[in-house]
C-alpha cells in the first residue's frame, strides 16, 4: 500500500498556530496537498503523551467534532485551501518547544502519520 511521507504531510500544519487554550491546546491545519478524507483519526500526541480521541476535536461548520466520532460513515475531510482548528482538552503546554503528533487512516493509503515541533503561543490565532 503506498504511503505519504511525513515530511510532505507536515505541510498540513499551519506554522506558528500551536497555542494554549483555556481547556488545553490546539493548532491549525490547512490542506494544500490534495483532496481526500480519513475514516479514522488516531490520538493526538504531545511530547509522546497521547490524548484520548474523545478529548480531541476538529471544528467543522461551527461545530466541534470529536476524533472518536470519525468512522466510515462520518469521515474527516479537509477541503483544499481550507484552514481547520484541531484542539485537545488536556493540560496546557508549558514554555518551550513541543513535538505534536497526528495520525489518520485514509482509504487506499492506510495509516498516515506526521509530527511537527513548535512553541505554543499564549493565545489562539484568529479562528
Amino acid at each position: 500500500m503506498p504511503g505519504v511521507p511525513a515530511f510532505i504531510l507536515r505541510r498540513l500544519y499551519v506554522k506558528g498556530s500551536l497555542h494554549n487554550r483555556p481547556d488545553g491546546w490546539g493548532f491549525q491545519l490547512k490542506n494544500s496537498l490534495g483532496a481526500g478524507y480519513a475514516k479514522e483519526l488516531k490520538p493526538l500526541t504531545a511530547d509522546g503523551e497521547a490524548v484520548a480521541t474523545d478529548q480531541t476535536f476538529f471544528r467543522l461548520d461551527e461545530r466541534d467534532v470529536a476524533f472518536s466520532e470519525v468512522s466510515d460513515q462520518n469521515t474527516f475531510a479537509l477541503k483544499m485551501n481550507r484552514t481547520i482548528l484541531i484542539r485537545a482538552v488536556a493540560d496546557e503546554l508549558g514554555a518551550g518547544q513541543h513535538k505534536i503528533g497526528m495520525g489518520f487512516v485514509v482509504p487506499g493509503f492506510g495509516l498516515l502519520e506526521f509530527d511537527f515541533t513548535d512553541e505554543a503561543a499564549a493565545e489562539p490565532p484568529s479562528e
